[in-house]
């Protein structure tokens, strides 16, 4: 039986005025992210390892604003 994702909006995604949101669901092969605004467009899989370089992408791109 095959069950559908749970879908995670950012808890970031409010602040400011845009309102616009990532969605993360952990999917059978890594975590999936997609645009709330259109969720019917499809997701981008990424596997743990590359979701987390990501991540830590990220915040080291915030810091150093």
């Amino acid at each position: 039986m095959t069950t559908s994702p749970t879908w995670r909006k950012s808890s970031r995604s409010t602040e400011g005025t845009s309102e616009q949101c990532v969605e993360l669901a952990r999917l059978p092969d890594g975590i999936g992210l997609r645009d709330s605004q259109a969720p019917d467009t499809g997701h981008l899989t990424l596997t743990s390892e590359a979701f987390a370089a990501f991540l830590a992408r990220a915040k080291q791109s915030a810091a150093s604003r």
